[in-house]
């Protein structure tokens, strides 16, 4: 993907600059690096929709969209991106403390078996932070 090319569309740059600041921009360029002839739309789209345009905007802060966030995809079971997101919420200064309070009540409104995957990858995160 020719990032300086994308650069020059408003959404994409905003998404870019988003997306680094909340999952760090080793991962986020290590994706868009990685995107080839298959993926480079989602990656375009992603950046420059969900980054750009939905996470610039001004009705929710990044805390509570990391709050939503984390419900959403723990109840969705998508492991890969709760670890990513578990990292952005701390970026976007959720405490371990409220973090734990998140996946507690995906047991209650979830099911315990989507809390306990969270609660697990929430570990595996905070250990490779905590070295």
């Amino acid at each position: 993907m020719d990032i300086e090319k994308e650069q020059q569309d408003e959404s994409f740059k905003k998404g870019l600059e988003m997306r680094r600041s909340v999952l760090g921009a080793e991962y986020v360029d290590k994706s868009i690096a990685a995107a080839d002839e298959f993926t480079e739309d989602l990656q375009r789209y992603l950046t420059s929709v969900c980054w750009g345009d939905v996470w610039n905007r001004p009705g929710l802060d990044r805390r509570t969209r990391s709050f939503l966030n984390l419900s959403m995809i723990s109840a969705l079971n998508r492991p890969h991106e709760l670890k990513l997101h578990i990292r952005g919420a701390l970026n976007n200064g959720l405490t371990r403390e409220e973090i734990k309070e998140v996946f507690l009540q995906v047991a209650i409104y979830c099911g315990a078996p989507a809390a306990i995957e969270s609660f697990r990858l929430a570990r595996e995160v905070f250990e490779e932070i905590d070295g």
